[in-house]
């Protein structure tokens, strides 16, 4: 695909993915990837009711993609533990901690790998996965038991394992919540945590596990909500221009995607309003913008930056970059609007998830 077939709506569709309130396709969702060609659908376990229902989500979605050019990320955020999406006949896989605490690299392996073919026969194509947080709260926290472990090297060895292993399977893995959530005890759903951390003490603990991914070929990052004192001002990360060009981009020479966290969190949205947060979103550099507002926000939102970057307040060089990525990542994975021709046997899968659970002492 090459970029100067695409219009501006196109170019700018592609780098949101928005989430789905109901269980069914609406006008709004029809309306998002058929008119504004967005870049992908997030799905979450209120979406769907059992496995059957989801693979005929996934399927209507895709089929509803046919008339764009660009295959659709459908995502998920499919951890283990208490972050899980799945329908209720799949046995849940233990939380990252709890896997990482049995000391067993192969244990951590073959979560991934079966998180992966999972989710690749069930279609979708991009987890919000691994987490690369450094666990220094209770498990209680907002993040918790969620994270690998307590020191960098723990995170970043097992969380470069689940993100090689997801890829083997197909699956393109986003790595989170840069440049780390360990580092605050706020809840960004609710709050703007502050990090209060010299940046250095930041850069060699927290930041780590995510330089070493980056590394080994994160193809994904997720910027968080994350307010770092005396570096990205008033702003959090996610929507700081100067963070992510200057300690994403420059620093680590990174070329992969970089990803908004969710914009509907309510601290953003309380401080700079649905429609104002995503032309920043835009402005910041970030690649691909992930919200869910009602469908005139939405609409005025993505109509709001198509108008910015006709004018030139946002640049459309910078609209290129991002999509090449897009482009070159999906190409990359092979991503198609085509189902697979195989979906898993849950009885067999639940066995080997038994047996995962029976050794973390579940």
């Amino acid at each position: 695909m090459e970029i100067n077939e695409l219009s501006i709506h196109e170019k700018i569709g592609q780098m949101i993915i928005i989430g789905m309130d109901t269980n069914y396709i609406t006008d709004r969702i029809k309306t998002m990837i058929t008119k504004y060609k967005i870049g992908g659908i997030i799905l979450y376990r209120k979406n769907f009711t059992t496995y059957d229902k989801m693979l005929e989500l996934i399927q209507q979605l895709k089929d509803l993609n046919r008339v764009n050019k660009i295959p659709l990320f459908i995502a998920i955020d499919q951890e283990g533990g208490r972050v899980n999406r799945m329908p209720k006949e799949i046995q849940n896989l233990p939380s990252a901690n709890k896997i990482a605490l049995q000391n067993d690299e192969e244990l951590v392996k073959k979560s991934a790998q079966l998180t992966g073919k999972l989710l690749k026969n069930s279609g979708f194509n991009l987890n919000f996965a691994p987490v690369l947080d450094i666990k220094n709260f209770s498990n209680e926290h907002a993040i918790g038991d969620r994270c690998f472990g307590n020191d960098k090297e723990t995170v970043a060895k097992y969380g470069i394992i689940t993100m090689k292993s997801l890829q083997e399977q197909g699956v393109i893995p986003v790595v989170k919540h840069f440049p780390g959530h360990g580092a605050t005890n706020k809840d960004s759903h609710y709050f703007l945590p502050i990090i209060n951390k010299k940046f250095k003490d930041l850069e060699n603990e927290d930041m780590y596990p995510f330089e070493q991914a980056i590394n080994n070929g994160a193809d994904c990052l997720l910027v968080g909500h994350l307010l770092i004192k005396h570096i990205t001002g008033f702003r959090p990360a996610s929507l700081s221009r100067k963070f992510i060009s200057r300690y994403i981009r420059k620093k680590y020479k990174y070329n992969g995607l970089v990803f908004t966290d969710d914009l509907k969190m309510r601290a953003i949205k309380f401080l700079y309003g649905s429609i104002n947060s995503v032309v920043k979103a835009f402005k910041a550099g970030n690649d691909i913008i992930i919200f869910r507002f009602n469908k005139d926000e939405e609409k005025n939102a993505i109509e709001k930056v198509v108008k910015l970057t006709l004018s030139g307040k946002i640049k459309e060089s910078r609209i290129n970059r991002s999509v090449r990525r897009i482009i070159n990542l999906k190409e990359k994975y092979n991503l198609s609007d085509n189902m697979p021709e195989e979906n898993i046997d849950i009885d067999d899968f639940n066995n080997e998830i038994l047996q995962i659970r029976e050794k973390c002492g579940l």
